[in-house]
């Protein structure tokens, strides 16, 4: 599709400067009068091809525009046509003596361009007022049901992995990346602190990977809120001017933009969804790496970063072991796996291995299952 619109858009240049070649509207002027007819056939075909290029600049400005905009722009622009011919009017009825004829026609054209231009941008600018819904569903903005905008956040950006899902066809619709956002990254890769700035490069070179994929759209918007100082502030406000969804792993963004009515998507969230279900009694193989909150016990993780808390295990630090998964939480730090050594689960499974367990420890196993219970809830307090 993007294709076929560079393809039109040059054609419609070279078609554009050869009318201007051929017709050579610059051969009765004037000041050309000196040169010769191949001379104003080539600057006709260059007026012709820069008067090309400036349409196809209001046409992309005009894609990107919603409806309402759209006809509060054309309703200005006709009303601002309309008042500067009036006023041309008044003007050409002028007694030569009073005003020239030449003072009269550069009035009347600059009074047009002027009345024009304000009614243009003041029309656009107040386009969003407009209610289409009185005009009986004629104008209902179709479209807008079907846009898919998503706002990329610095935080997401410099993570990298919002490029992978976007690869994968996960992460479907228009990405926006504000021109605020691509001034933070710039500012972070130009930081003198080392670990900043190595952020900030992998940053623009995650933007860079995005912008190569043909296959994913993106677009950088100049939208921008001088009254708001903080970036997170101004994203939430960028969300509800677009009817966007926030793309971040940023805790407190997400939190702020839901209390401010912003849509979010956590990529962390996303990572939390997709990791493996674990349920309690399968056996796995860790690697433990330290030593545990409370006493006797280690520590493992996953390769995904899902702590393991292993019971018993303290004396296996720096080796692997098998264990039996006991209990699986969720928490909002992720998800965390309560396991102990697959040696002690067989013997406990044993009934005579259970009874002369019991006979060395004189606690009944309810009360040795809240213990371990109100560890586990000790660990995740801790953890949070």
């Amino acid at each position: 599709m993007k294709l076929d619109i560079l393809i039109i858009r040059i054609a419609f240049i070279l078609l554009l400067a050869m009318l201007g070649f051929l017709l050579i509207p610059l051969g009765e002027t004037s000041y050309l009068s000196g040169w010769s007819l191949e001379s104003r056939r080539v600057c006709s075909a260059v007026l012709g091809a820069i008067i090309a290029l400036s349409i196809i600049g209001f046409e992309m400005r005009a894609r990107i525009a919603s409806l309402k905009t759209l006809i509060g722009a054309a309703v200005g622009s006709i009303l601002g046509i309309v008042g500067a011919f009036l006023i041309g009017v008044l003007i050409s009825i002028q007694k030569e003596a009073a005003v020239s004829a030449g003072m009269q026609t550069f009035l009347t054209i600059s009074l047009a361009f002027f009345m024009g231009y304000i009614g243009l941008m003041v029309g656009a600018a107040k386009g969003e007022f407009i209610d289409l819904s009185v005009l009986g569903g004629i104008f209902s903005d179709k479209n807008a049901a079907k846009r898919d905008y998503k706002v990329l956040d610095t935080s997401v950006i410099i993570d990298g992995r919002i490029a992978d899902v976007a690869e994968t066809g996960f992460l479907g619709g228009t990405l926006i990346i504000p021109q605020f956002i691509l001034t933070e990254l710039q500012q972070v890769a130009d930081s003198p602190d080392s670990s900043k700035r190595q952020r900030g490069r992998r940053g623009l070179d995650m933007l860079q990977r995005l912008r190569n994929n043909s296959k994913i759209d993106i677009q950088i918007v100049e939208t921008d809120f001088p009254a708001v100082k903080e970036v997170d502030l101004k994203l939430i406000e960028l969300g509800k001017q677009l009817e966007a969804v926030i793309v971040t792993n940023d805790f407190n963004l997400n939190k702020v933009s839901q209390l401010r009515g912003v849509s979010v998507l956590n990529i962390n969230e996303l990572a939390n969804a997709l990791k493996p279900v674990v349920l309690p009694g399968e056996a796995m193989r860790v690697f433990v790496l330290k030593e545990g909150k409370e006493y006797n016990q280690g520590v493992a993780y996953l390769d995904d970063g899902t702590m393991v808390v292993i019971d018993h295990a303290r004396r296996l630090i720096g080796k692997t072991a098998d264990i039996a998964v006991t209990s699986v939480l969720q928490t909002t730090a992720g998800k965390m796996i309560f396991g102990r050594l697959w040696e002690e689960g067989a013997e406990t499974s044993d009934t005579s291995s259970e009874n002369q367990f019991n006979i060395h420890d004189s606690r009944s196993a309810g009360f040795r299952k809240a213990t371990r219970e109100l560890r586990q809830n000790t660990i995740i307090e801790e953890l949070e």
